[in-house]
């Protein structure tokens, strides 16, 4: 199964996504050039803060607290140990494009917690063997989102059709790192439904995805018994839709090509 990741401050919404089955609660602290490298997108910057991964942890007892920092700046140290400190079991470092970014990134975790690497620049795909040869990495994620950007795709998904994605998760798996990439939606949404890309996460032996905003918006959500009712029934629907993948992995080849054809008509219609 999938391990589900989920992105909200709010430690009501962190313990109903735990109930529910969610296995990380991701916290999101990038700031630095993401506003103006995702100018235009239907994306979001987060506002959320040191206090809430304290305020998160408090709340949670069996999900793992993840928390994305910002990539590697002069006071990224700093940044890390309070990360720390407040209680992320796994750090994440978004948009790295060398290897020295990368070494800083763990000599700073130095094993107090679990690594997670972002690769979502060209340059980390370039970077990967020499990436991968160092030591502490603990798993990777591919964010599809920036990584279409810097290879000027018009949909987030045509790196998924054009082998970008299939390449890093062979790399991934010949080092046997556990990875994942993109998000996913709720059962038959999304520009690209859901199903195609479920299936796609069991092609490619993905292990790890993110709730996508359009899995349970709770900004346009009424209530937190809708929010609720959103994460119980959207959850079981995943995974019994994963039950259906895992059983007919015949079908794995013939949902890639079919992935891939949509992806292109949709980017060319964009």
């Amino acid at each position: 199964m999938i391990s589900f990741m989920y992105i909200t401050n709010r430690p009501d919404v962190a313990l109903i996504a735990q109930q529910a089955g969610v296995e990380r609660i991701f916290l999101d602290l990038e700031r630095l050039g993401k506003s103006q490298r995702q100018f235009g997108m239907d994306t979001v910057v987060s506002s959320h803060t040191l206090d809430d991964i304290v305020k998160v942890r408090r709340a949670i007892t069996q999900s793992e607290l993840l928390v994305r920092c910002n990539s590697i700046y002069e006071e990224s140290e700093k940044e890390i140990d309070a990360v720390i400190s407040a209680g992320a079991d796994i750090v994440m470092l978004p948009y790295f494009k060398t290897v020295e970014e990368v070494e800083r990134f763990l000599r700073c975790v130095s094993g107090r917690a679990k690594t997670c690497l972002l690769f979502e620049t060209p340059e980390s795909v370039e970077a990967v063997d020499d990436i991968l040869a160092l030591s502490g990495i603990n798993e990777v994620h591919i964010g599809i989102n920036d990584l279409s950007i810097g290879y000027h795709k018009k949909f987030l998904f045509e790196v998924l059709a054009d082998g970008t994605v299939d390449y890093l998760c062979a790399k991934f798996k010949e080092k046997g790192i556990p990875y994942g990439f993109g998000g996913i939606a709720s059962l038959g949404r999304g520009t690209l439904s859901s199903e195609h890309v479920i299936m796609e996460h069991y092609r490619l032996g993905s292990t790890r995805a993110i709730l996508s905003r359009s899995f349970c918006n709770t900004e346009k959500m009424h209530g937190i018994n809708a929010i609720r009712l959103a994460f119980s029934n959207g959850v079981k629907a995943i995974r019994e839709y994963e039950e259906y993948c895992a059983n007919n992995s015949d079908k794995w080849e013939e949902n890639r090509n079919e992935t891939a054809r949509l992806i292109q008509q949709i980017a060319a219609e964009m």
